[in-house]
């Protein structure tokens, strides 16, 4: 490579750090303001400047990634997308301050010793659906937060608690309860929320279930027993192309479903879930894994035994991570095809 650099992408600049290989001079500054129209002015100034010469760029996968692969593409640049959590902790014990410049020059030179811990750059369809498959995610969280708004305000008058409040009679006599005027207006406004959040949710969710009914890697994953139409999406967006774990053991590391360990140098405490990957998969393993309850799953007996031990959170965890293992090995048996474009028009 005839040049190697890193962007430290902000939302106000962009800091860049790159050298020329040959001759080891390194080029610094920021492309300001940060957004695709300067960034593609300035890769254009960039290519005719070292005409016909490779060059590779690396770029954290934080907020903003997406423009700045899509416009290094664009330019004929190789990009690489790193992993921040495992970046950053190559850096050490900081001695001094952290800065944009001295990031940017931290990713090339992780670049240029071949040490850069690298994500995955999903196709454009992937990043479509890893868009929506999170946004469903968080409005889920959004209703969750109003419906538990709600449970609040009722205990806070004194009302017993209730499971299942939105169901059509227990509505009918959360309206009809003699409440606060403040407390009123919180309920009907969390009760509206939830109806707008609801209506929203829908068209969402039916993409969603016709992108997994046409894709082959979700279809595949459908095939575990407790894998649905939504959880197949969120493991296939956010799992992608199982081909670069080197274990299935990664996977559920990648999660964050691994159980951490004392280390010296580290602040969390041992015997904990890391929570170190994306949200969405957890949910959606765990969501897949509380199947296991139902007598005709497969891992009923062990769901049995291990929730006898330990509880039924940990042995629907404890499943979780055997269905994230079966999920790494069949969309890595299925190679290229399993992050395929779906064939629409077939379910």
């Amino acid at each position: 490579m005839d040049i190697v650099g890193g962007f430290d992408v902000h939302r106000k600049q962009i800091t860049f750090d790159y050298m020329e290989m040959e001759t080891g001079e390194v080029h610094r500054g920021k492309i300001q303001p940060a957004d695709r129209e300067n960034l593609r002015l300035w890769l254009e100034c960039f290519t005719e400047r070292f005409p016909g010469q490779d060059a590779a760029i690396a770029v954290e996968a934080t907020t903003g990634w997406r423009y700045v692969v899509e416009e290094l593409l664009r330019a004929g640049i190789e990009p690489h997308l790193a992993e921040p959590a495992e970046t950053r902790s190559l850096q050490g014990r900081k001695k001094r301050a952290k800065t944009d410049r001295i990031d940017a020059g931290h990713l090339r030179d992780l670049l240029v010793i071949d040490r850069l811990p690298e994500s995955w750059i999903p196709p454009q369809h992937i990043q479509e659906i890893r868009t929506l498959i999170r946004m469903r995610h968080s409005m889920i969280e959004e209703r969750s937060a109003h419906l538990q708004r709600i449970h609040a305000q009722l205990f806070h008058n004194g009302y017993p608690q209730e499971r299942n409040l939105l169901a059509t009679e227990r509505r009918k006599r959360l309206q009809s309860l003699q409440l606060p005027a403040a407390s009123r207006k919180v309920v009907d406004l969390s009760l509206a929320m939830i109806e707008h959040i609801n209506e929203e949710l829908e068209p969402i969710e039916a993409e969603l279930r016709a992108y997994a009914r046409a894709q082959s890697g979700c279809k595949a994953l459908m095939g575990h027993y407790g894998i649905g139409e939504l959880t197949s999406v969120a493991m296939l967006a956010e799992l992608g192309d199982t081909r670069r774990f080197p274990s299935s053991k990664k996977a559920v590391r990648f999660a964050g479903l691994d159980v951490t360990v004392h280390s010296s140098d580290g602040k969390r405490a041992a015997g904990k879930l890391s929570r170190q990957g994306p949200p969405v998969l957890r949910w959606a393993a765990f969501e897949a894994a509380q199947s296991a309850s139902r007598r005709g799953s497969p891992d009923h007996s062990y769901y049995v035994q291990t929730k006898e031990r330990l509880g039924g959170n940990r042995a629907a965890l404890s499943v979780a991570r055997k269905l994230l293992r079966r999920a790494h090995h069949t969309l890595r048996e299925l190679g290229e095809e399993a992050i395929s474009e779906p064939v629409r028009g077939r379910a």
